[in-house]
């Protein structure tokens, strides 16, 4: 791959967050459409039910107890190799040029999920396959969620569906997810837990659900039943080798370590000069954090994402709900996209919480939504939670002069000049949600990304426009790879052209 460097584009389509609020769906003229997909009953979805954190309650022994995911996941992909699974665990195509859909975390089947599905159809409905990156089953992976959360959103989209496993999709123990992915009935718990107190954990585990093989098989008819959405992917990690680009996904399980065998596969698969994109449950850089992902018996994702033999070009995770983009110079002078991409239907995690960020030049570091409409979002959500709208709530503006105000950079949508001087009102509210003073990351005061999911869940999820949720559209030629993040906000106006709110082409020649 030739130094050729990399290109920012700007988009020329319809205004965006950064253009203006209407952009940035504060102003929707007329709703959405996606309203008339949702099912005739939506699920209450809510962590503070006893019954949803007692489904969910293998996260809280995997941290406790030691994750299992690799045991298990040995013992499936012993199963799929059994079966006669594709060699290397690659699918090969033949396209030299194609596109495919991404998005991250999507399965809580309310409106904010089925939100997303209008845009995405319009922006990426003559794509060729898509991809799903983690979490596609919330809150607990279950098989009899499928229907709703999965089947039915993306019934209108016409071509196969990958996907690698979230932390969620793990707490049933992957059943559900290999049955609709792999094709694999197989329950390969109990987890392998050893020593004087593996008794709790093997006692308090959640065993995977019965499969209902006949609700399911009506789902699939029903809703994705045509020839060309059907596929089996060879594993819960896999590889899609083409002619210009081989993508690579890696089952990252609960706690987000890679299994020793899988290790081997990862190593192997990456080798060569054909440039790689790799796609992953839990990302390696976020909130201006490094995040290498650990490797069982020693080593990195990340170091073989950045061995310039393996000639990686981009590296894209989920598990964080929103959209960000860091473009990190290698030693060697090649520069590796690495991207955020959880906002395909989940709740929202906040970005005014980033940092100025070190990691890369903050005005190279993109980021959906923007700090301060992601404060203004929060500021209204707690000034409804607590009743107490007129202390708390921050219009955008309010919150964007407040933002750059304390962390000292330039907004990503100005306001003219250098903006209004923040109300002692609005610097309040930011350091009490949780916004970085001169760069510096604290801790957040109120519940907004510090405190256990289940209190974050609850507390960071709205029904109404805007939504702030986002996919990709990767679009690859012999000698480029473009990526484009759409937002979709929940507004009618934007279903039908979604704004891009980034856009970056990788020379792969």
């Amino acid at each position: 791959m030739s130094a050729e460097p990399v290109s920012v584009e700007e988009s020329t389509g319809p205004d965006s967050s950064r253009d203006s609020e209407a952009g940035a769906g504060w102003v929707c003229q007329k709703p959405g459409t996606f309203n008339d997909l949702l099912p005739d009953r939506v699920a209450d979805f809510s962590w503070r039910r006893p019954k949803v954190l007692w489904r969910s309650r293998n996260d809280l022994l995997a941290r406790l107890f030691g994750d299992p995911s690799n045991e298990i996941r040995r013992r499936c992909v012993a199963a799929l190799r059994d079966r006669g699974t594709p060699a290397g665990f690659t699918v090969h195509r033949a396209d030299s040029e194609y596109s495919f859909a991404l998005l991250g975390d999507t399965g809580e089947g309310d409106r904010s999920q089925y939100a997303v599905v209008p845009p995405l159809l319009h922006a990426a409905g003559d794509t060729d396959f898509m991809v799903i990156v983690s979490d596609v089953i919330y809150p607990a992976g279950g098989s009899d969620q499928y229907a709703d959360k999965f089947f039915r959103p993306y019934k209108d989209y016409p071509a196969p569906i990958f996907a690698v496993p979230g932390n969620h999709d793990w707490y049933d123990g992957l059943r559900g997810f290999l049955h609709v992915f792999c094709g694999l009935d197989a329950d390969c718990s109990p987890p392998p837990w050893r020593g004087p107190l593996s008794f709790l954990p093997r006692l308090l585990w959640r065993d995977p659900d019965d499969l209902d093989h006949a609700a399911l098989a009506e789902a699939t008819n029903h809703y994705r039943g045509a020839p060309g959405q059907r596929t089996v992917q060879p594993g819960p990690y896999w590889a899609i080798d083409t002619p210009p680009l081989r993508l690579i996904g890696i089952d990252t399980g609960i706690e987000g370590t890679v299994d020793r065998d899988q290790g081997r596969w990862l190593r192997a698969v990456s080798s060569g000069p054909k440039p790689k994109l790799l796609v992953t449950g839990k990302p390696l850089y976020v909130d201006d954090d490094h995040r290498p992902g650990p490797i069982e018996g020693g080593g990195t994702v990340d170091e073989i994402v950045q061995d310039p033999a393996h000639n990686y070009v981009a590296a894209i995770g989920g598990d964080i709900h929103n959209y960000q983009r860091y473009p990190r110079e290698t030693r060697d002078g090649r520069t590796i996209q690495y991207i955020v991409s959880g906002g395909g239907g989940a709740f929202m995690h906040a970005t005014h919480t980033i940092p100025k960020v070190d990691v890369v030049d903050e005005d190279d570091f993109r980021c959906y939504p923007l700090r301060g409409d992601s404060l203004s979002r929060y500021s209204k959500l707690y000034g409804r939670w607590l009743r107490l709208p007129r202390l708390f709530e921050l219009t955008p503006e309010e919150a964007t002069a407040a933002v750059q105000h304390r962390l000292g950079i330039t907004p990503g949508r100005g306001y003219g000049g250098d903006g209004p001087m923040p109300s002692r009102r609005a610097r309040f509210v930011a350091a009490l949600l949780g916004v970085p003073r001169d760069g510096r990351a604290r801790s957040v005061r109120l519940p907004v990304r510090k405190l256990p999911q289940r209190f974050r869940s609850e507390l960071s999820d709205w029904d109404d426009p805007p939504f702030f949720k986002s996919f990709l559209r990767l679009d690859v030629t012999e000698s480029r790879l473009r990526i484009r993040c759409y937002a979709a906000t929940g507004c009618g106006d934007h279903e039908t052209a979604p704004p891009c709110e980034d856009e970056v082409t990788i020379p792969l020649r």
